[in-house]
Formats: structure tokens, sequence, C-alpha cells
């Protein structure tokens, strides 16, 4: 497997001043992809940004897992809306 765009999970968290156990409930939770290389947990980067987000919801709002997962949903469910807002307005200036 290709290494080069993975980061250490204890990197990650020692950097961010968090626990690895923290990275591993991401996991347990299916709220961030973790991939195990000799039983270490390793982020792809692209994961970085969500992990951040969900690390500053948990830590600065305590804010447990069920709610990361329902925030997270939420903040999805709000994206797609204005991506689908976006398009009708394309296709309304169109028309215009």
């Amino acid at each position: 497997m290709d290494r080069s765009n993975l980061i250490p999970a204890a990197k990650f968290c020692s950097h961010h001043q968090v626990e690895v156990t923290f990275i591993r409930r991401l996991q347990e939770y299916e709220l961030v992809q973790v991939v195990l290389i000799e039983e270490e947990p390793y982020l792809p980067q692209e994961e970085l940004p969500e992990v951040e987000k969900l690390m500053r919801l948990h830590y600065d709002l305590n804010i447990n897992m069920e709610g990361l997962d329902a925030v997270r949903h939420l903040l999805r469910r709000t994206e797609a809306l204005q991506r689908e807002v976006q398009s009708l307005r394309n296709q309304l200036d169109a028309l215009r």
C-alpha cells in the first residue's frame, strides 16, 4: 500500500494534543476512514479536514460521538441542499 498520502494517527494526535483513542472512536462510529498498517492507525490526507472539524466540535463544544454523527449528517445534508439551490439558480439564470 502506498503510504505517501497517509499520516500516522499518533503524529496527528501529538500535533493536536489529543489522545489516539479519539481517532479510534471516530473510526468505531464510522465518522472517518482509518487505515491500519501493522495494527497502527493512519489517516488518509483527504480525511484530515474532517477529523479536524470533528475534533473541534468534540473538544470545543463537548459534543459526544453520537452528536458528532448527527452534526456531520446535518452538515452534509445542508451542503447538498446548498448545491441544489445553486444549481436551480443557475438554471433559472439560463432561462432569463
